[in-house]
């Protein structure tokens, strides 16, 4: 496991605790401290004091994929299994992973589905749960499926073949996309499985990196035009179909952390890459009245967004699941309406009208 941790204080103790109560015990724990200023560091080494499968690095601060690839450089493993420092994992995460990827050598990267929690390890109405394999690349390039870094066992000749974590990106400003760049790269020359279980807890944090959208959007971009070097028969439309979609993402983290405005110029954006999708898609109807609610309370009352924010969280405290008491019928009912929205009848209408070849060669 490689865990890279940048002022993690307060929830790097519940990522290391849910990683050491993994069913599947032979791991190792590889924690990259990335130049942290709290007490990341000190609550690492009492952990790495209790369980000598724990391993604490130290590095300036370089950025998430540097702090990946130190923490890749120096494991042993067969697989990797990347965790951010927030994020947690149920029990059987690993070992039903591990299972599915050695059903056979072609498969390079496993994921599993995940749901979304706030601070509290409280679900907050998100989820990931995706059912693509096998060959994906044309899926993960419309849309990073597999929603977050979290997610996944790579097996290690994989990274081996196609390189790790692009430190580039934090070097034009442009962090964000890391790990759907490597999933691309791997799903160029491997196949892809997926874990039917949720095992994942994603946590949303205010004041996190996910809330650089432009550096996010940049990031996105970035990583787009070197495949359309590198692969010039892909259509144009498939660039502007995953622009539109990862726009729409930005406008949902918009206005989750209180920023109508955002949330509206998002959206703006989202329409100028892909109008038909966007007008079907049913959140572009949701988002646009709940901001225009949000912006219509700030300007009558002068509320302070942050204000707004604590008491908008603390008045739906009551109406939230613990993560732990999810259920996974209610989970898989909700992915079966998805199903049945028009924008994704839509979708899966015009990938079928959609082929293209890669010029690349599989590894085995």
């Amino acid at each position: 496991m490689i865990i890279p941790a940048y002022n993690a204080e307060p929830f790097i103790a519940k990522t290391l605790t849910s990683v050491l109560a993994q069913t599947y015990k032979n791991i190792e724990v590889l924690v990259v401290d990335d130049g942290s200023q709290d007490q990341t560091a000190k609550i690492v080494q009492l952990f790495a004091e209790k369980d000598k499968r724990v391993t604490l690095f130290q590095q300036p601060n370089s950025g998430v994929a540097a702090a990946r690839n130190l923490a890749i450089e120096k494991s042993k493993g067969e697989f990797i299994a990347p965790l951010d420092a927030d994020d947690i994992w149920s029990a059987q995460n690993i070992e039903k992973q591990l299972q599915c990827i050695q059903i056979e050598a072609s498969i390079g990267l496993v994921y599993a589905w995940s749901v979304e929690i706030d601070e509290n390890d409280t679900f907050i109405g998100g989820f990931h749960g995706f059912e693509y394999e096998g060959d994906i690349y044309k899926e993960l390039l419309y849309r990073n499926f597999i929603g977050n870094a979290s997610a996944v066992l790579i097996r290690r000749s994989c990274l081996e073949k196609v390189g790790t974590y692009d430190p580039q990106l934090r070097v034009q400003n442009a962090q964000g996309c890391e790990d759907w760049d490597l999933y691309l790269r791997i799903a160029e020359c491997y196949q892809v499985r997926v874990v039917k279980d949720f095992l994942i807890g994603y946590r949303q944090v205010t004041n996190s990196m996910s809330r650089n959208y432009n550096a996010m959007a940049k990031s996105h971009q970035l990583v787009l035009e070197t495949i359309q070097r590198k692969y010039p028969e892909i259509p144009d439309t498939m660039y502007q179909w995953s622009q539109g979609n990862f726009y729409v993402y930005l406008a949902h983290q918009s206005s989750r952390n209180q920023n109508p405005k955002g949330a509206f110029f998002w959206l703006y954006q989202s329409l100028n890459f892909d109008s038909k999708m966007i007008l079907l898609r049913y959140d572009l109807y949701t988002l646009t009245l709940k901001n225009f609610v949000k912006i219509i309370i700030y300007q009558i009352l002068g509320l302070n967004h942050t204000r707004f924010d604590d008491d908008h969280k603390k008045s739906n405290t009551t109406q939230k699941l613990k993560f732990k008491h999810i259920t996974k019928d209610s989970l898989n009912y909700r992915m079966k309406i998805r199903q049945l929205l028009p924008s994704n009848i839509y979708e899966r209408i015009r990938f079928k009208g959609l082929t293209f070849n890669l010029n690349s060669t599989r590894f085995i």
